[in-house]
Protein backbone atom coordinates (compact mmCIF):
# COMPACT_ATOMS: atom_id res chain seq x y z
CA UNK A 1 0.00 0.00 0.00
CA UNK A 2 2.82 2.42 0.69
CA UNK A 3 4.34 1.38 -2.19
CA UNK A 4 1.54 2.32 -4.81
CA UNK A 5 0.91 5.99 -2.72
CA UNK A 6 4.69 6.60 -3.18
CA UNK A 7 4.07 5.42 -7.05
CA UNK A 8 0.99 7.68 -7.49
CA UNK A 9 3.04 11.04 -7.15
CA UNK A 10 6.35 9.77 -9.20
CA UNK A 11 3.28 8.53 -12.07
CA UNK A 12 1.58 12.66 -11.69
CA UNK A 13 5.00 14.16 -12.38
CA UNK A 14 5.93 12.11 -15.45
CA UNK A 15 2.52 12.91 -16.46
CA UNK A 16 2.74 16.44 -16.28
CA UNK A 17 6.22 16.65 -17.78
CA UNK A 18 5.70 15.16 -20.69
CA UNK A 19 2.37 17.25 -20.90
CA UNK A 20 4.68 20.02 -21.00
CA UNK A 21 7.40 18.43 -22.82
CA UNK A 22 4.02 18.17 -26.19
CA UNK A 23 3.20 21.69 -25.20
CA UNK A 24 6.81 23.39 -25.79
CA UNK A 25 7.14 21.06 -28.87
CA UNK A 26 3.21 22.34 -30.27
CA UNK A 27 3.44 25.70 -28.82
CA UNK A 28 0.44 24.84 -26.52
CA UNK A 29 -1.29 24.83 -30.24
CA UNK A 30 -3.32 22.05 -32.42
CA UNK A 31 -1.90 22.56 -35.94
CA UNK A 32 -4.66 21.83 -38.80
CA UNK A 33 -3.16 20.75 -41.66
CA UNK A 34 -3.55 23.78 -44.09
CA UNK A 35 -4.90 23.77 -47.48
CA UNK A 36 -1.52 23.79 -49.47
CA UNK A 37 -0.49 20.92 -47.55
CA UNK A 38 -4.10 19.21 -48.31
CA UNK A 39 -3.70 20.20 -52.11
CA UNK A 40 -0.05 18.89 -52.40
CA UNK A 41 -0.91 15.68 -50.93
CA UNK A 42 -3.60 14.98 -53.28
CA UNK A 43 -1.23 16.45 -56.11
CA UNK A 44 1.29 12.73 -55.08
CA UNK A 45 -1.49 10.57 -54.35
CA UNK A 46 -4.74 11.84 -56.17
CA UNK A 47 -8.35 11.84 -55.01
CA UNK A 48 -9.41 10.04 -51.80
CA UNK A 49 -12.12 8.28 -52.95
CA UNK A 50 -13.73 5.42 -49.69
CA UNK A 51 -16.22 2.90 -50.47
CA UNK A 52 -19.29 4.70 -49.32
CA UNK A 53 -18.36 7.63 -51.76
CA UNK A 54 -17.96 4.73 -54.67
CA UNK A 55 -21.20 3.07 -53.73
CA UNK A 56 -23.31 6.62 -53.65
CA UNK A 57 -22.03 7.07 -57.39
CA UNK A 58 -22.68 3.79 -58.44
CA UNK A 59 -25.70 3.29 -60.42
CA UNK A 60 -27.41 -0.02 -60.48
CA UNK A 61 -28.81 -1.50 -64.01
CA UNK A 62 -32.44 -1.61 -64.31
CA UNK A 63 -34.26 -5.05 -64.80
CA UNK A 64 -34.80 -6.50 -68.28
CA UNK A 65 -38.89 -6.98 -66.70
CA UNK A 66 -39.15 -2.93 -66.04
CA UNK A 67 -37.60 -1.79 -69.32
CA UNK A 68 -40.57 -1.46 -72.46
CA UNK A 69 -37.01 -0.06 -74.71
CA UNK A 70 -33.28 -0.11 -74.88
CA UNK A 71 -30.93 0.90 -77.75
CA UNK A 72 -27.09 1.08 -77.28
CA UNK A 73 -25.51 4.37 -79.07
CA UNK A 74 -21.88 4.57 -79.74
CA UNK A 75 -20.58 8.49 -80.50
CA UNK A 76 -17.49 10.28 -80.85
CA UNK A 77 -16.71 12.92 -78.91
CA UNK A 78 -14.75 15.78 -81.09
CA UNK A 79 -12.20 18.15 -78.71
CA UNK A 80 -12.51 20.69 -81.78
CA UNK A 81 -15.69 21.25 -81.06
CA UNK A 82 -16.42 24.37 -78.76
CA UNK A 83 -18.68 22.25 -76.47
CA UNK A 84 -16.50 19.45 -76.14
CA UNK A 85 -13.38 21.75 -75.34
CA UNK A 86 -14.06 21.90 -71.45
CA UNK A 87 -12.41 18.05 -71.85
CA UNK A 88 -8.71 18.64 -73.17
CA UNK A 89 -7.99 22.08 -70.89
CA UNK A 90 -6.24 23.01 -69.03
CA UNK A 91 -3.52 20.61 -70.59
CA UNK A 92 -1.16 20.87 -68.23
CA UNK A 93 -1.79 20.47 -64.36
CA UNK A 94 -2.42 23.74 -63.23
CA UNK A 95 -3.15 24.19 -59.70
CA UNK A 96 -4.32 20.58 -59.14
CA UNK A 97 -7.03 21.04 -62.30
CA UNK A 98 -6.61 18.65 -64.60
CA UNK A 99 -8.43 17.25 -68.01
CA UNK A 100 -9.81 14.49 -68.65
CA UNK A 101 -7.21 11.87 -70.21
CA UNK A 102 -4.88 13.05 -66.83
CA UNK A 103 -7.03 11.66 -64.63
CA UNK A 104 -8.18 8.43 -66.62
CA UNK A 105 -4.76 7.32 -67.33
CA UNK A 106 -3.57 8.47 -63.75
CA UNK A 107 -6.29 6.38 -62.35
CA UNK A 108 -6.00 3.03 -64.67
CA UNK A 109 -1.64 3.31 -64.51
CA UNK A 110 -2.21 3.77 -60.13
CA UNK A 111 -4.89 0.53 -60.62
CA UNK A 112 -7.68 2.55 -58.67
CA UNK A 113 -10.09 1.93 -62.14
CA UNK A 114 -10.04 -1.41 -64.15
CA UNK A 115 -9.73 -0.95 -68.07
CA UNK A 116 -10.94 -3.06 -70.58
CA UNK A 117 -10.11 -4.32 -73.88
CA UNK A 118 -10.93 -2.04 -76.74
CA UNK A 119 -13.20 -5.25 -79.25
CA UNK A 120 -14.73 -2.42 -81.67
CA UNK A 121 -18.13 -3.11 -80.77
CA UNK A 122 -18.67 -6.35 -78.88
CA UNK A 123 -16.96 -4.57 -75.62
CA UNK A 124 -17.17 -6.95 -72.50
CA UNK A 125 -16.51 -5.53 -68.85
CA UNK A 126 -15.04 -8.73 -67.18
CA UNK A 127 -11.70 -10.18 -65.11
CA UNK A 128 -11.22 -11.90 -68.34
CA UNK A 129 -11.02 -8.65 -70.82
CA UNK A 130 -9.19 -6.63 -68.25
CA UNK A 131 -5.79 -4.70 -69.69
CA UNK A 132 -2.32 -5.56 -68.94
CA UNK A 133 -0.51 -1.75 -68.04
CA UNK A 134 2.57 -2.73 -69.22
CA UNK A 135 2.01 -3.62 -72.23
CA UNK A 136 -0.88 -1.10 -73.09
CA UNK A 137 1.67 1.73 -72.53
CA UNK A 138 4.21 -0.29 -74.90
CA UNK A 139 1.83 -0.48 -77.40
CA UNK A 140 0.94 3.00 -77.59
CA UNK A 141 4.80 4.02 -76.96
CA UNK A 142 4.05 5.99 -73.01
CA UNK A 143 7.29 6.26 -72.02
CA UNK A 144 7.04 5.16 -68.17
CA UNK A 145 9.68 3.61 -65.12
CA UNK A 146 8.55 0.77 -62.64
CA UNK A 147 8.14 1.48 -59.11
CA UNK A 148 7.68 -2.07 -58.00
CA UNK A 149 4.98 -3.99 -57.28
CA UNK A 150 4.35 -7.85 -58.29
CA UNK A 151 4.60 -8.87 -61.45
CA UNK A 152 0.79 -9.06 -62.05
CA UNK A 153 0.40 -5.59 -59.79
CA UNK A 154 3.18 -3.74 -61.15
CA UNK A 155 3.57 -0.64 -60.83
CA UNK A 156 4.37 2.55 -63.40
CA UNK A 157 5.02 6.05 -63.50
CA UNK A 158 4.48 8.44 -65.89
CA UNK A 159 6.41 11.89 -65.62
CA UNK A 160 3.96 14.82 -66.58
CA UNK A 161 6.46 15.68 -69.88
CA UNK A 162 5.35 12.21 -71.22
CA UNK A 163 1.57 12.09 -70.90
CA UNK A 164 0.29 12.37 -74.65
CA UNK A 165 -2.28 14.67 -73.84
CA UNK A 166 -2.23 17.01 -76.89
CA UNK A 167 -2.55 13.82 -79.21
CA UNK A 168 -6.32 12.91 -77.62
CA UNK A 169 -8.42 14.84 -79.47
CA UNK A 170 -11.15 11.83 -79.38
CA UNK A 171 -13.20 10.02 -77.03
CA UNK A 172 -15.97 7.50 -77.58
CA UNK A 173 -18.21 6.56 -75.36
CA UNK A 174 -21.20 3.89 -75.07
CA UNK A 175 -25.01 5.91 -74.16
CA UNK A 176 -27.77 3.37 -72.80
CA UNK A 177 -30.58 5.03 -73.76
CA UNK A 178 -33.77 3.30 -71.73
CA UNK A 179 -37.20 3.30 -71.30
CA UNK A 180 -38.51 2.46 -67.84
CA UNK A 181 -42.17 0.91 -67.19
CA UNK A 182 -42.12 2.16 -63.42
CA UNK A 183 -41.37 5.59 -64.57
CA UNK A 184 -42.47 6.04 -67.66
CA UNK A 185 -39.23 8.06 -68.61
CA UNK A 186 -36.96 7.82 -71.21
CA UNK A 187 -33.69 7.93 -69.41
CA UNK A 188 -30.12 8.28 -70.69
CA UNK A 189 -26.52 6.91 -68.93
CA UNK A 190 -23.20 6.88 -69.91
CA UNK A 191 -21.67 3.45 -69.83
CA UNK A 192 -18.07 3.44 -70.68
CA UNK A 193 -15.21 6.37 -71.96
CA UNK A 194 -12.82 5.27 -74.32
CA UNK A 195 -9.87 7.72 -75.09
CA UNK A 196 -8.32 8.35 -78.52
CA UNK A 197 -5.18 8.95 -79.57
CA UNK A 198 -4.69 10.69 -82.89
CA UNK A 199 -1.54 10.30 -84.69
CA UNK A 200 0.05 10.02 -88.21
CA UNK A 201 -0.84 6.80 -90.26
CA UNK A 202 2.17 4.78 -91.65
CA UNK A 203 0.78 6.20 -95.38
CA UNK A 204 0.59 9.40 -94.10
CA UNK A 205 -2.66 11.44 -92.92
CA UNK A 206 -4.07 10.81 -89.46
CA UNK A 207 -5.37 7.55 -87.91
CA UNK A 208 -7.49 6.82 -84.66
CA UNK A 209 -5.91 4.55 -82.16
CA UNK A 210 -8.69 3.73 -79.42
CA UNK A 211 -6.93 3.10 -76.31
CA UNK A 212 -9.01 1.27 -73.43
CA UNK A 213 -12.41 1.23 -71.97
CA UNK A 214 -13.38 2.62 -68.83
CA UNK A 215 -16.74 2.27 -67.01
CA UNK A 216 -18.34 5.26 -66.50
CA UNK A 217 -19.66 4.22 -62.88
CA UNK A 218 -15.97 4.18 -61.70
CA UNK A 219 -14.94 7.19 -62.82
CA UNK A 220 -17.87 9.00 -61.52
CA UNK A 221 -16.42 10.02 -57.64
CA UNK A 222 -13.20 11.32 -59.53
CA UNK A 223 -14.63 13.11 -61.80
CA UNK A 224 -17.16 14.84 -59.49
CA UNK A 225 -14.01 16.25 -57.72
CA UNK A 226 -12.84 18.21 -60.96
CA UNK A 227 -14.52 21.04 -61.87
CA UNK A 228 -15.02 22.86 -64.83
CA UNK A 229 -15.95 26.20 -66.47
CA UNK A 230 -18.19 25.75 -69.53
CA UNK A 231 -17.23 28.74 -72.35
CA UNK A 232 -15.41 32.29 -72.36
CA UNK A 233 -17.45 34.36 -71.25
CA UNK A 234 -17.97 33.20 -67.67
CA UNK A 235 -14.83 31.32 -66.22
CA UNK A 236 -16.35 30.22 -62.95
CA UNK A 237 -16.23 26.31 -62.57
CA UNK A 238 -19.99 25.92 -61.91
CA UNK A 239 -20.17 22.46 -62.84
CA UNK A 240 -18.26 19.16 -62.37
CA UNK A 241 -16.94 16.78 -65.01
CA UNK A 242 -19.42 14.40 -63.67
CA UNK A 243 -22.40 16.96 -64.17
CA UNK A 244 -20.93 17.14 -67.58
CA UNK A 245 -21.87 13.96 -68.38
CA UNK A 246 -24.94 13.37 -66.73
CA UNK A 247 -26.24 16.41 -68.03
CA UNK A 248 -25.89 15.91 -71.52
CA UNK A 249 -23.34 19.02 -72.50
CA UNK A 250 -21.51 17.31 -75.06
CA UNK A 251 -21.99 17.21 -78.44
CA UNK A 252 -20.87 13.56 -80.45
CA UNK A 253 -22.15 12.09 -83.48
CA UNK A 254 -23.46 8.69 -84.19
CA UNK A 255 -20.56 6.31 -85.12
CA UNK A 256 -22.10 3.47 -84.53
CA UNK A 257 -25.16 0.94 -83.53
CA UNK A 258 -25.29 -2.08 -81.33
CA UNK A 259 -26.61 -3.92 -84.60
CA UNK A 260 -26.40 -7.77 -85.32
CA UNK A 261 -23.80 -7.57 -88.13
CA UNK A 262 -21.61 -5.63 -85.26
CA UNK A 263 -21.38 -2.78 -88.97
CA UNK A 264 -20.23 0.69 -88.13
CA UNK A 265 -22.54 3.70 -89.57
CA UNK A 266 -19.99 3.85 -92.08
CA UNK A 267 -19.93 0.69 -93.38
CA UNK A 268 -24.27 0.96 -93.53
CA UNK A 269 -24.30 3.96 -95.82
CA UNK A 270 -21.17 4.95 -98.00
CA UNK A 271 -22.31 8.14 -98.91
CA UNK A 272 -22.15 11.11 -96.85
CA UNK A 273 -25.31 12.99 -97.32
CA UNK A 274 -27.19 9.32 -96.49
CA UNK A 275 -25.16 9.22 -93.37
CA UNK A 276 -25.70 12.15 -92.28
CA UNK A 277 -29.38 11.77 -92.30
CA UNK A 278 -29.14 8.28 -90.44
CA UNK A 279 -27.22 10.13 -87.67
CA UNK A 280 -30.24 12.70 -87.78
CA UNK A 281 -32.94 10.04 -87.68
CA UNK A 282 -31.76 7.96 -84.88
CA UNK A 283 -30.74 10.66 -83.00
CA UNK A 284 -34.21 12.69 -83.59
CA UNK A 285 -36.07 9.04 -82.97
CA UNK A 286 -34.00 8.70 -79.58
CA UNK A 287 -35.06 12.00 -77.93
CA UNK A 288 -39.15 12.03 -79.51
CA UNK A 289 -39.28 8.07 -78.51
CA UNK A 290 -41.53 9.56 -75.44
CA UNK A 291 -43.51 11.49 -77.22
CA UNK A 292 -44.85 9.04 -79.26
CA UNK A 293 -46.01 7.13 -76.62
CA UNK A 294 -48.21 9.60 -75.76
CA UNK A 295 -52.11 9.57 -76.22
CA UNK A 296 -54.47 12.40 -76.94
CA UNK A 297 -57.15 13.26 -74.83
CA UNK A 298 -60.51 13.19 -77.17
CA UNK A 299 -60.90 16.71 -77.35
CA UNK A 300 -56.89 17.31 -77.99
CA UNK A 301 -57.82 14.92 -80.83
CA UNK A 302 -60.97 16.00 -82.37
CA UNK A 303 -59.35 19.96 -82.16
CA UNK A 304 -55.94 18.91 -83.85
CA UNK A 305 -57.82 17.21 -86.58
CA UNK A 306 -60.50 20.48 -87.42
CA UNK A 307 -56.62 22.40 -87.28
CA UNK A 308 -55.28 19.88 -90.08
CA UNK A 309 -58.94 20.33 -91.98
CA UNK A 310 -58.79 23.82 -91.82
CA UNK A 311 -55.30 24.29 -93.27
CA UNK A 312 -55.71 21.87 -96.07
CA UNK A 313 -58.85 24.34 -96.52
CA UNK A 314 -56.72 26.74 -96.79
CA UNK A 315 -54.02 25.62 -98.70
CA UNK A 316 -56.61 24.21 -101.43
CA UNK A 317 -58.03 27.60 -101.90
CA UNK A 318 -54.12 28.78 -102.29
CA UNK A 319 -53.77 30.62 -99.50
CA UNK A 320 -51.18 29.53 -96.88
CA UNK A 321 -51.47 32.57 -94.57
CA UNK A 322 -54.68 31.79 -92.45
CA UNK A 323 -54.60 35.41 -90.53
CA UNK A 324 -53.87 37.66 -93.49
CA UNK A 325 -55.46 40.54 -94.90
CA UNK A 326 -55.05 41.53 -98.15
CA UNK A 327 -55.91 45.77 -98.41
CA UNK A 328 -55.74 47.37 -102.03
CA UNK A 329 -54.78 50.83 -102.61
CA UNK A 330 -58.48 51.93 -104.57
CA UNK A 331 -59.92 49.77 -101.30
CA UNK A 332 -57.66 52.06 -99.23
CA UNK A 333 -58.56 55.12 -100.82
CA UNK A 334 -61.99 54.71 -100.80
CA UNK A 335 -62.19 53.27 -97.42
CA UNK A 336 -60.27 56.62 -96.36
CA UNK A 337 -62.92 58.90 -98.20
CA UNK A 338 -65.64 57.15 -96.45
CA UNK A 339 -64.04 57.47 -93.15
CA UNK A 340 -63.57 60.87 -93.75
CA UNK A 341 -67.66 61.52 -94.95
CA UNK A 342 -68.56 59.53 -91.93
CA UNK A 343 -66.17 62.14 -89.39
CA UNK A 344 -68.03 65.10 -91.10
CA UNK A 345 -71.61 63.39 -90.77
CA UNK A 346 -70.47 62.85 -87.18
CA UNK A 347 -68.87 66.28 -86.60
CA UNK A 348 -71.99 68.11 -87.88
CA UNK A 349 -74.16 66.01 -85.78
CA UNK A 350 -72.17 67.46 -82.26
CA UNK A 351 -71.91 70.42 -83.49
CA UNK A 352 -76.22 70.87 -84.20
CA UNK A 353 -76.75 68.74 -80.25
CA UNK A 354 -74.45 70.99 -79.10
CA UNK A 355 -76.78 73.93 -80.20
CA UNK A 356 -79.86 72.37 -79.41
CA UNK A 357 -78.78 71.59 -76.03
CA UNK A 358 -77.52 75.20 -75.40
CA UNK A 359 -81.07 76.67 -76.64
CA UNK A 360 -82.76 74.62 -74.48
CA UNK A 361 -80.70 74.95 -71.84
CA UNK A 362 -81.05 79.00 -72.10
CA UNK A 363 -84.72 78.79 -72.55
CA UNK A 364 -85.26 76.54 -69.59
CA UNK A 365 -83.25 79.41 -68.28
CA UNK A 366 -85.66 81.71 -69.08
CA UNK A 367 -88.42 80.16 -67.71
CA UNK A 368 -87.10 80.01 -64.49
CA UNK A 369 -86.17 83.70 -64.22
CA UNK A 370 -89.61 84.63 -64.99
CA UNK A 371 -91.56 81.94 -62.60
CA UNK A 372 -89.31 83.96 -60.06
CA UNK A 373 -90.09 86.90 -60.98
CA UNK A 374 -94.04 85.85 -60.53
CA UNK A 375 -93.45 84.96 -57.20
CA UNK A 376 -92.02 88.33 -56.06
Amino acid sequence: MKVIRRLIPLLTMAALAAGALAQVESGGVVRKRSERERKNKEEANGPQVSERMQGFFESKEPHDADLAYMRQIYRQIDLNKDANTPLYFPEDVIDGQQNLFRIILGLVVDGKVPAYEYLDGREVFTDQYKINIGEMLDRFGIYATESGGSEKNRKYVIEEADVPTGQVMNYYIIEKWEFDNRTNQMKTRVEAICPVLNRSGDFGGEAKYPMFWVKFDQLRPYLAQQYIFLNDNNNLPQYSLDDYFNLGMYEGEIYKTRNLRNLSMNQLYEDPDDLKRAQDSIDRSLREFGKDLWVPTREQYLEKKQREAEEAKLKAEGDTLPERTVVNISDKSSKKSTTTRTARKTTKKRASSKVKSSSSSSSNSNAAKSVRRRKK
